[in-house]
């Protein structure tokens, strides 16, 4: 079996489509690596990049994408509804087949050192990488955000894991770490009223008590006039995607507000979905191995 790694790096520019198309192009340029999916969000001024291939090409790939991510997007002039830290906001690795949960952290700390090292960017080894336990949660990483990263890299329990020990003014600060497959589902509200995307977030996601694998904020969608509960799901097999979005839909009622729509941004593991189509559509006995296409890819 093919050694495989797979990447899903996030960009702060989802509005440029020819720098990001550059960014993009680094990707490509790499052999042996297959660039998957990339997709970008206006709203979010953000852009998710998925690619696999073996790994030395993947991490190549990365740091590569990651230099002219560095040369094209200016942190000093960026906005936009998403929380974000650096121009390369963060770098998830995932490993696939044939790369253990251990070789892939390993990987990590070699392309985060190479960041800093080359690129003068601070780095934040996270989730399964992370050098400290303060250090798993991206959110509590990214906490106080671009503007206030020059502050809080002055406390030592904040000293980045590579590069300088200062805010790179440009292109900020990038997190670089090892975990499963993330889903980023979001649900739209037929209301423009914030106040309610934010209470139903904060109702959902575990720091506030809600389910322990779910991340959420409430944001504005101005383009279309309506307020989005935006999440990461980090782990759909313990807090499944219907589960949220069945709490969404009641929490939405109770303010006399509807569900207009939700989702996917970048690539999604097939499992997820067929747990929501098994649960709503009660599907009694059912197995995976029933799909069609999960059997022809066997």
């Amino acid at each position: 079996m093919a050694r495989l790694l797979q990447c899903v790096p996030n960009f702060s520019n989802g509005r440029d489509k020819e720098l990001i198309e550059k960014i993009v192009d680094e990707v490509r340029k790499v052999e042996n690596v297959k660039l998957l999916d990339y997709s970008s969000d206006k709203d979010h001024n953000r852009t998710v990049v998925t690619f696999i291939g073996e790994p030395e090409n993947v991490l190549e790939a990365a740091f590569n994408a990651c230099k002219k991510a560095s040369e094209l997007i200016d942190m000093t002039k960026h906005t936009g509804e998403h929380p974000r830290m650096g121009a390369t906001d963060v770098i998830p690795l995932i490993p696939i087949s044939d790369v253990t949960e251990e070789e892939a952290i390993e990987m990590s700390k070699k392309l985060g050192e190479r960041i800093g090292k080359e690129l003068n960017i601070p780095i934040f080894l996270y989730e399964k990488s992370a050098s400290a336990t303060h250090r798993e949660n991206l959110a509590d990483v990214r906490r106080g955000q671009y503007e206030g990263m020059a502050e809080k890299l002055k406390e030592d329990k904040w000293k980045p894991d590579f590069g300088p020990n200062e805010l790179n003014i440009k292109s900020g600060v990038t997190a670089v770490g090892v975990r499963m497959p993330l889903v980023a589902f979001n649900v739209n509200l037929d209301t423009n009223d914030i106040s309610v995307a934010k209470k139903i977030a904060k109702a959902i996601r575990g720091s506030s008590g809600g389910y322990r694998h779910c991340k959420a904020l409430g944001i504005e969608i101005t383009e279309r006039n309506i307020v989005q509960v935006t999440m990461n799901m980090v782990d759909y097999t313990r807090t499944p995607l219907y589960r949220v979005f069945d709490t969404i839909e009641r929490e939405a009622n109770r303010y006399g507000v509807n569900v207009i729509g939700s989702e996917i941004i970048g690539l999604v593991p097939m499992a997820a979905l067929i747990d929501c189509a098994d649960y709503y559509l009660k599907i009694e006995d059912f197995s995976h191995s029933q799909i069609l296409e999960k059997r022809i890819y066997e």
